[in-house]
């Protein structure tokens, strides 16, 4: 099976940083685009940042110019910098990728299970 894990979250001062990774394990032939996402308490998941397998990126219009994504796909693994952390971007933060298991067969989405990120003085 496909597993991603999610690291690096945690508490971080009004204006910090923070740098999450998402590394994708287990039976993994190919992976296309990967993003990440974003659910605060009592709200809808959204879309923070994607990448896709030529390294173009896409952001959330209130992440620009502070979040950055990125890939290593030696690795299988997607980054995001995220700096000048604000108080209302606490939330769980997931990871998630299209991925071929084996080459020739289907393309799945597959979620990590999040990493907390707590922005708060």
């Amino acid at each position: 099976q496909v597993q991603l894990v999610e690291s690096g979250g945690g508490l971080v001062q009004p204006g910090g940083s923070l740098r999450l990774s998402c590394a994708a394990s287990g039976r993994v032939s190919r992976i296309y685009a990967m993003g990440w996402y974003r659910q605060a308490p009592g709200k809808q998941r959204m879309l923070v940042a994607t990448i896709n397998s030529g390294g173009s990126t896409n952001y959330a219009d209130s992440v620009k110019c502070r979040f950055t994504i990125s890939r290593d796909n030696a690795k299988n693994t997607v980054y995001l910098q995220m700096n000048s952390l604000k108080p209302y971007e606490t939330a769980d933060y997931y990871c998630d990728a299209d991925i071929a298991p084996i080459l020739g067969t289907g393309i799945y989405i597959y979620w990590g299970q999040g990493t907390e990120v707590t922005v708060a003085s």
